[in-house]
Parts: structure tokens; sequence; C-alpha cells
């Protein structure tokens, strides 16, 4: 799927059915490199995704997340919004979501 400004394609290693990349044109490693005009366009293709996504494959949810710079898990140096449909099932717990990555904090409750 194309925007003005953006592309979306599918994970070459996805960690669910359907994990969709969603990534500008322009070569930025940051999101926020990007002109207002540009990163709305990103969000607004990642929404896009996110519908298709669920009128085609039925998720229960998403996650919708920017690994934004090395020191936060980035790994390729091109900006890109990660679309990743979640199902019933496919963790034990999943409570605390994307607070997983640092995992001796993310389980605050009690």
């Amino acid at each position: 799927m194309l925007n003005k400004y953006s592309i979306a394609f599918q994970d070459s290693f996805p960690i669910s059915r359907g994990h969709t990349l969603v990534i500008p044109l322009k070569h930025v490693a940051s999101v926020y490199e990007l002109s207002d005009d540009q990163q709305a366009d990103l969000w607004h293709l990642a929404a896009r995704i996110r519908q298709q996504l669920h009128d085609e494959l039925h998720p229960d949810a998403f996650n919708i997340g920017v690994n934004d710079g090395t020191v936060a898990g980035q790994t390729v140096n091109h900006a890109h919004i990660h679309v990743i449909p979640r199902y019933k099932g496919d963790v034990v717990d999943p409570r605390g979501g994307i607070r997983w990555i640092i995992p001796e904090k993310a389980k605050y409750w009690k």
C-alpha cells in the first residue's frame, strides 16, 4: 500500500500473522526527522493498514509502535512503524504490552 510520502509492506521477520511495516519514502533514521506532513502521512497509512488487517485477519488487538534509536532496539537505520496484529493466546499473559521491553519493570499490577 502506498501513500504520498509512505509505503507499507509485510515484515520480513514477522512476530505475528499480518505484521506490517509502514515506512517513509524519504530515508531518515527517525520519524521525527520528517516534516509534519510526512509524519501525518506515515501515521495515516499506519491507520489504513491497521483497518485492512482488522478486516482481513480479524485479530483481537494490535501493538503499534516505533523503535526510535539503537538503544530503543532499532536495528534498521530507516524510520518505520510496526503494525502488529495480536491474537488471543499468542502469549500467556498480554498485560503490560510494550512495557515488557524492560521485563523487571513490566509487571506493575498486583
